[in-house]
């Protein structure tokens, strides 16, 4: 459908010459005020207004924005770009590879099935530590990763050539985030439409909820499910209701001592406090020129750890400033300056913008802080961080006593190493000391500080513990030209911190195995091991399965918990180690000065790096190209292939959909508890043979050593359905004490313990639906599409919560699974509910006649014969949410679409 261009908005801007079409927003009445946020969507529906799915009504409702209002109006949000990283991103190829197929089964044309936005995806999920501590590490991962994930390699290049606007950024690059803020992000976008050059300001949505990152750079962008990634690359809107936005007002500069990632922290636990999910947030005052683009970049990237759909920082000098020093051109420069003061979207601290909500920090409040052992909000200043570990420790140190009589539950367990080292662990040691993951990775401030402390730590004669698996894994290959050019790389590996690989590493689960002995001590004595960690998510069984404590910390703090060996430590107090002189060594005495930091960037980065580091960067390595790739418009699927397989979502699927059935006699799967995060429910990291999905790769002839990771293996449904709900640290409260992917199976005499997996299929045989049911914030964590996939494929037809994290609740509705919520203020508990009930949910046939009912009637039969009623919140939110629901989820919507026309 044409544009519309009800308000007259469509101008020309010149720059330097050269004329772009754009879309004037002082042509709206309103949009002066606007939070800049807003004023970047409200450019999108001019730019998109149809008369039809966009009107000038919606434009009026944008522009007219009531700060102190709840959001009730719906817009249709078109993004500039998609962004995917290989874990999420394969499934959106894989379906995208099916869609075509299903497309000729309908009788239409496969090639139609297209990126029509832009889609680029950076293989960085892959990489797992299984080398480190020694110069050959990085080559040595690289080479198992390919091993590991040739199947999926081969696949993804087969979709770069088949697909029309899907680029490929190949293994060992770098950590996706940075390689968008560093080289792939635009900040104002062009487009030749209708012979016009046309400029737009740069959006995106990306299957990882660390997408947010970009938003550092003036660019509006966030993680959504792969299953709305998919849609989006196929032209659809995202649909959402126009946000409130917090304004949070900063001021003063970091002091010396603190770090990025203590501010982060610091953030993160003001607006987890405040409550800010499913709103923006929007950094303003003074105090915003005076935080470096990386500093930004680290903040932006926090979003979904504070609950925020974006976090974002305006445009001034500061990302002009960026964009140079990265290698982007001077006419593109040129264009987001001219563009951004154009639109009034130029940072002005004078100028005063409309927020629903207020929050300020004086930035020289900031104190250098850790968050844990399994939140990322739970942050505790260090002068704290002994104390606070000898009270938690207690939660997952069982009934141990005081065997060494330190003050907390201890014991001493002997270990003797093959290559004879020898050393005594107790609770608490830190088993992992690694920097990694977008957050800080690739913020020279923190990662040249840890650089400096390494190099004062060596000098003074300190050494790592020789128990702690040390790793760097870098959000790019400019930090190794930076590390080299300062000198400081011989200091990090002194202390065992050299580079295992370019890649979301440790953070996502892919910290690799401990070593054998260790790891058999650890287990043997029920040790509460701890991960030191610069990355953003520390949530329970996500880093190592044989770590239970797991910290968030700055990369100078990553090395200085690898000197001290242990969560039991205090670094005002205790001491690091002794000089060669025989004195103590404090934390203070190796904490490099702010002002060496900075003179050491300054000396150290230059725009040549990133030129040569994003030199010919789709193109790959030799690896990369010596990949086998088929060729075509449809993909050849092998049949016994057990890392891409076709998935079932489309067969026996009709032109027209069913109509909407009632819920009957439904069972409930699992019971769950308050902050059950997408990590719970989704498959990640490594399994056992034992589990339903290590028995299904033995049964295909998969050797235990070759299993790699669920994440690896996101292109299976078979191992996908089999590891949803199976992390081993979920508690199911059908069952009693009871960790892991377990349940009731009601299915059977006796409703025995049984693995999920296993017990969804008896249901299935017998024909029975199911439901879960859950309490706060269901589905927090990352943007994982597998937590709705596998829920729908298990055959969960409802989820009722009370309350839903925003990307897992649209998720749901994208795979044809009803969310529901308790009337407010109960709870299954408060309803009297153990789960042993039988549900009937009536009244969602409505939808059949075009509407959404705003409340269901939920009868749930006990066995002895009483009935609980209530009513229950139907969280469909917008009238698309409804159509993909009617449709049975966002794909069969999209391709029944693309069918008829």
């Amino acid at each position: 459908m044409s544009n519309v261009d009800s308000f007259g908005a469509k101008g020309v801007l010149d720059v330097s010459g050269k004329e772009y079409e754009i879309f004037r927003l002082n042509a709206v009445e309103g949009a002066d005020s606007l939070p800049y946020s807003l004023k970047v969507l409200l450019e999108n529906l001019l730019r998109t207004e149809d008369g039809a799915n966009i009107t000038a009504e919606h434009v009026r409702a944008l522009a007219g924005w009531d700060e102190n209002a709840q959001p009730d109006t719906e817009i249709q949000f078109t993004p500039a770009r998609v962004i995917m990283q290989d874990f999420t991103g394969v499934p959106c190829v894989v379906d995208l590879a099916t869609m075509r197929e299903a497309v000729k089964e309908l009788g239409g044309d496969a090639s139609r099935v297209n990126p029509l936005a832009p889609a680029e995806m950076v293989i960085d999920h892959s990489v797992q530590i299984d080398a480190f501590g020694n110069a050959g590490a990085l080559e040595r991962n690289m080479e198992i990763e390919y091993q590991r994930n040739g199947e999926r390699y081969q696949f993804l290049r087969w979709g770069q050539t088949a697909f029309d606007d899907f680029k490929v950024v190949p293994p060992g690059t770098g950590i996706v985030h940075q390689v968008n803020i560093e080289y792939l992000a635009r900040t104002v976008m062009t487009r030749e439409v209708d012979g016009k050059l046309r400029a737009y300001p740069d959006t995106c949505v990306g299957t990882d909820s660390h997408t947010t990152m970009v938003n550092g750079l003036g660019v509006l962008g966030w993680g959504v499910g792969g299953i709305e990634a998919e849609a989006a690359m196929l032209g659809q809107p995202v649909s959402m209701l126009i946000p409130r936005v917090v304004g949070f007002k900063l001021s003063g500069s970091i002091p010396a001592g603190a770090t990025a990632t203590d501010v982060v922290l610091t953030i993160t636990e003001m607006l987890r406090k405040h409550g800010v999910v499913g709103k923006f947030v929007e950094f303003y005052g003074e105090g915003v020129a005076a935080v470096p683009l990386a500093n930004r970049a680290t903040i932006g990237n926090m979003s979904p750890e504070f609950g925020s759909t974006a976090a974002m920082f305006p445009i001034d000098e500061v990302t002009l400033d960026y964009l140079r020093l990265t290698g982007r051109s001077e006419e593109n420069v040129a264009l987001v300056e001219a563009y951004a003061k154009e639109q009034g979207l130029w940072h002005d601290p004078a100028h005063e913008l409309r927020f629903s909500e207020y929050l300020e920090l004086d930035l020289s409040s900031v104190v250098p802080s850790i968050a844990g052992p399994k939140r990322p909000q739970d942050r505790i200043e260090l002068t704290n961080a002994k104390e606070q570990f000898r009270q938690d420790i207690h939660n997952y140190s069982g009934d141990d006593s005081d065997a060494l009589n330190v003050g907390r539950p201890s014991k001493a367990v002997e270990v003797k190493m093959e290559d004879g080292r020898e050393f005594t662990l107790d609770h608490g040691l830190v088993s992992i000391a690694s920097i990694t993951s977008c957050t800080n990775t690739s913020n020279p401030s923190v990662m040249l500080a840890a650089a400096l402390l390494a190099r004062n730590a060596v000098d003074k004669g300190l050494t790592s513990k020789p128990w702690v698996k040390t790793s760097v894994a870098p959000g790019s290959k400019v930090v190794t030209d930076y590390y080299d050019k300062s000198g400081l790389t011989p200091y990090l590996e002194k202390l065992g911190f050299f580079i295992v690989g370019y890649g979301c590493a440790t953070c996502i689960g892919n910290s690799g195995p401990l070593e054998p002995e260790i790891s058999e001590a650890v287990q043997a004595n029920d040790l509460a091991a701890t991960a030191v960690l610069s990355g953003n998510r520390n949530f329970e069984g996500r880093i190592n399965p044989d770590v239970k404590m797991n910290y968030l910390a700055s990369p100078p703090l990553v090395i200085a918990y690898a000197l001290a060996g242990t969560m039991d430590f205090d670094f005002e107090a205790d001491a690091l180690g002794q000089d060669a002189e025989g004195n103590d060594v404090f934390l203070r005495d190796i904490w490099p000065s702010p002002l060496e930091v900075e003179d050491t960037i300054a000396k150290s980065i230059d725009e040549g790096m990133f030129a040569k580091g994003y030199d010919g960067v789709f193109d790959g390595d030799d690896r990369w190209k010596a990949l086998d790739t088929p060729a075509g418009d449809t993909f050849s699927w092998a049949e016994d292939s057990t890392y891409v397989r076709k998935p079932p979502y489309f067969e026996g699927m009709k032109a027209q959909p069913d109509a909407v059935k009632d819920i009957e006699g439904a069972s409930v799967l699992l019971k769950l508890g308050d902050s059950v995060t997408t990590d719970h429910i989704s498959p990640a990291g490594s399994f056992k043979s034992e589990t339903p999905a290590g028995r299904y790769l033995l049964e295909n002839g998969v050797d235990r050593k070759d299993f790699n990771s669920y994440g690896s293996r996101r292109g299976n449904h078979e191992v996908m359905i089999r590891g949803t709900f199976a992390n081993i640290r979920i508690r199911n409260q059908l069952l009693d004490g009871v960790e892991g992917g377990f349940t009731r199976d009601f299915s059977q005499e006796g409703a025995p313990q049984a693995y999920v997996y296993d017990a969804a299929q008896n249901y299935k045989e017998a024909g029975t639906p199911l439901v879960v049911l859950g309490g706060k914030e269901y589905g927090s964590g990352s943007s994982r599409d597998w937590a709705a996939k596998g829920t729908a494929l298990l055959g969960v037809r409802a989820v009722i919560t009370e309350s839903f994290e925003r990307i897992h609740r649209s998720n749901l509705i994208g795979m044809g699974v009803l969310p529901l919520q308790f009337p407010a203020g109960e709870s299954a508990d408060s309803l009297g509910l153990d789960g042993t009930e039988s549900f009937d949910i009536t009244g969602i046939t409505e939808l059949n006649n075009g509407s959404v009912p705003q409340t269901l009637k939920v009868a749930a039969a006990k066995a002895d014969g009483q009935t609980v009623e209530f009513d229950a919140v139907v969280r469909i939110d917008t009238p698309g949410e409804a159509d993909y629901y009617r449709n049975g989820g966002i794909l069969q919507y999209v391709l029944r679409q693309i069918s008829a026309n």
